[in-house]
């Protein structure tokens, strides 16, 4: 008698052991998981007008409209309350690294531009740069080669291996002096 209940206490504390060490385990999984483990792709983003440095830098009191639309391209936002003010605006978004915005604001008085505001924009070849990822390079094998090894590419100076290579090459194929037409006759 006393061996069936030693053995029901053991399958008893067996299970009561199972089910702490799972418990446990799934306690320490969710410490091993951090939030920063599974995150969604975040596609790079450039929204908005591009302005570059140069762009505003070719702006002058006195300028048309049309002449700044050539220069800076469609306004992001034309209000109908604010007729007189043109505002650009683009951002950059990349994963890993904070969202650039960049602003320029124009203010006409009647058809002819009065004044520029805006951040300080980067160059196109700045802004090119933002948009390329450095690629890493492994190392390079070093572009020498001996007198051996480029003799090993040079054609046969010996006239018996000049005649070999001109007698193992095939003649050309003579070209047809003339060609069928590439339309129909018309009758």
């Amino acid at each position: 008698m006393t061996a069936s209940l030693t053995f029901r206490l053991t399958a008893q504390g067996l299970a009561a052991l199972l089910l702490g060490a799972s418990l446990a385990g799934c306690g320490n999984l969710s410490g091993s998981v951090s939030r920063d483990t599974f995150k969604p792709f975040v596609p790079e983003v450039v929204q908005g007008n591009f302005v570059s440095n140069e762009q505003r830098q070719a702006l002058r009191p006195g300028m048309a409209r049309a002449q700044v639309r050539e220069i800076l391209g469609t306004p992001l936002i034309a209000s109908l309350f604010h007729a007189d003010r043109w505002d650009y605006a683009f951002s950059i978004q990349r994963q890993g690294v904070a969202a650039q915005n960049f602003r320029l604001t124009v203010y006409f008085k009647g058809d002819v531009l009065e004044q520029v505001d805006s951040d300080v924009l980067p160059s196109e070849s700045e802004f090119a740069g933002r948009l390329v990822r450095p690629q890493s390079v492994g190392k390079l094998p070093p572009l020498q080669a001996s007198e051996e090894e480029l003799k090993k590419f040079t054609p046969a100076s010996t006239p018996a291996a000049r005649a070999e290579s001109t007698s193992a090459a095939p003649a050309p194929a003579a070209l047809p002096r003339s060609y069928p037409p590439l339309e129909p006759a018309i009758r």
